[in-house]
């Protein structure tokens, strides 16, 4: 009882650790005075209603545009056999490598007017202005963005529901009657769909949390909002109330989520071996290659395609003794983080499976939540906590003049709030692999608590640490709206110059920080492709 009480509270005080930004904001919101009432009403009066109806625009858009790109190249892959098959399986996940922000620079060069689809367009139709085209920089090419950027996260769970269907349901709909098209949508959709919804809820959760490439095409986002209201025009309490109308949103999301998924029963029975998929020739090979090659150009071999052509155009401006200085920035950011993500999680996660209470559960889920709550709501909430740690100091005598503030410490606490859920979520998965008995026969063997770890379980949970590491890593290298608040004065990183450089349309400057960041995002996808292809082995056998 004593080791279940000595485990479960320090993983309640990490726990503590990661809500504490959510809470300083809900608190400042929920004690504000007369005066914050009025800018509220304000806010609600003016900027609030556009801000509200283009998020959820934005939403509606792009919950559709992924639902069908991503079930559709999932159904393709899972059940069909074609050229190329093999292939498309690991590639069409390359776009979560790609920011969002790197993507809006190579699709605004490639649709806006100067760019080749139009200028082909004009020449083609000899017309000297296409009125009818539409303009990139828009809530409709954010929304095309976010599609291309974001379609993965509904392929990669739908395809592992297609191939885990039985065989026996598909069998039975065409023994009635029903042709391909008609058995898809009325029997393997339906039982596909606990795995879609929680792909697009994944995908609306990152469209909320945009800014790079909603404040670069100029869509007047909650994101946007909140950096407006702060930076712009240094107002504390109306960056506080939009960001928590913003959490408002990402919490109903993931309500709703929950709720689909606890009113849904969906069984795919005791057979669970892959159903051989069908043979494409011809002109059906054609279709389902253009099926997955269309969006895996739109989602990355065009942006890098075109962010390569940037960097070559400019090679001979580019500051590499800068650059050099913007990459460590970010090394060191992300190695740091990196380290203690993965020592928080893997305490969390040995705490669960050693004292598995009430206290543990409770304090691992709060953990895994930081990675729904947006980077700027982050922000303001660090800045609302520090604030009032530095107001509460000085009224004791200590004068630290906001000594926290624009300082690494705050942005590595940050991004442990913000990516602790992604250590844990891999590390949790890498613990459940170890068999029960295993730590029964080592403690039978005079093993205690900290000898079944160091001697035990850590060398099991090698390659699952590295993978939490390596993924925390990334995630920190690609964070912007974090980042752009947080960090300290004349400190740059590379997603942060990227932004900056972008923004003064230097794009062949802003290439080569934006290939590392995507270079550096191809290693998680990698290690992806390589657990996909092992699952498969795994199912076929």
């Amino acid at each position: 009882m004593h080791r279940r009480t000595a485990l479960s509270w320090p993983a309640a005080a990490v726990a503590a650790f990661i809500a504490l930004p959510i809470v300083s904001l809900l608190w400042s919101v929920s004690n504000a005075d007369a005066g914050a009432r009025d800018i509220l009403a304000h806010l609600a009066g003016t900027v609030l209603p556009g801000y509200v109806a283009t998020s959820l625009l934005l939403m509606a858009a792009v919950g559709a545009g992924a639902a069908v790109v991503g079930v559709a190249t999932a159904w393709v892959v899972a059940a069909h056999d074609f050229p190329g098959r093999r292939v498309y399986e690991w590639a069409l996940i390359l776009p979560l490598a790609m920011p969002t922000y790197v993507m809006a620079y190579a699709f605004t060069d490639f649709f806006q007017f100067s760019g080749p689809v139009q200028t082909l367009l004009r020449d083609l139709t000899g017309q000297p202005r296409l009125p009818w085209f539409p303009a990139i920089r828009s809530w409709y090419g954010a929304a095309l963005v976010f599609i291309f950027a974001f379609y993965p996260y509904v392929y990669l769970l739908t395809r592992t529901a297609f191939l885990e269907r039985s065989p026996r349901l598909s069998e039975a709909a065409r023994t009635l009657g029903c042709g391909p098209a008609r058995a898809f949508f009325a029997v393997v959709l339906p039982l596909a769909r606990p795995a879609a919804v929680a792909g697009i809820t994944l995908v609306l959760m990152e469209t909320l949390a945009d800014y790079g490439a909603v404040s670069y095409f100029g869509v007047q986002t909650f994101t946007t909002g909140i950096y407006r209201a702060w930076l712009s025009m240094g107002d504390r309490i109306a960056a506080a109330q939009l960001a928590s109308a913003l959490l408002a949103f990402v919490f109903v999301l993931v309500w709703l989520e929950r709720r689909s998924r606890t009113r849904l029963r969906f069984h795919a029975g005791a057979q669970r071996h892959e159903q051989a998929p069908r043979r494409l020739s011809g002109r059906r090979a054609v279709w389902a290659n253009l099926v997955c090659l269309v969006p895996l150009t739109l989602g990355f071999l065009l942006p890098v395609a075109i962010m390569l052509r940037f960097a070559a155009q400019d090679f001979h401006v580019i500051d590499w003794n800068r650059y050099a200085m913007w990459l460590g920035n970010t090394l060191r950011l992300a190695a740091t983080t990196s380290v203690l993500a993965v020592v928080l999680a893997l305490g969390l996660a040995y705490a669960a499976r050693l004292a598995p209470g009430r206290l543990v559960r409770a304090a691992n889920s709060v953990a895994g939540m930081g990675y729904a709550v947006p980077g700027a709501v982050l922000a303001v909430g660090l800045l609302i906590l520090v604030g009032a740690l530095d107001g509460r100091l000085e009224a004791w005598g200590w004068s630290f003049q906001g000594t926290l503030t624009g300082t690494l410490t705050l942005l590595v606490y940050a991004y442990l709030v913000r990516f602790l859920a992604v250590a844990l979520q891999t590390t949790e998965a890498g613990l459940a692999k170890i068999t029960p008995s295993l730590d029964a026969s080592a403690r039978s063997l005079g093993a205690g608590t900290w000898e079944l770890l160091a001697r035990v379980h850590q060398p099991l949970l090698r390659r699952s640490l590295l993978t939490a590491a390596l993924l925390v890593f990334v995630d920190v290298m690609k964070e912007l709206p974090a980042t752009l608040v947080l960090r300290p004065f004349n400190f740059d990183t590379l997603a942060v110059i990227t932004d900056h450089l972008a923004a003064d349309e230097r794009l062949g400057e802003a290439a080569v920080p934006a290939l590392t960041i995507v270079l550096a995002g191809l290693l998680p996808v990698i290690v992806l492709a390589r657990a996909i292809s092992r699952r498969d082995k795994l199912t076929k056998s």
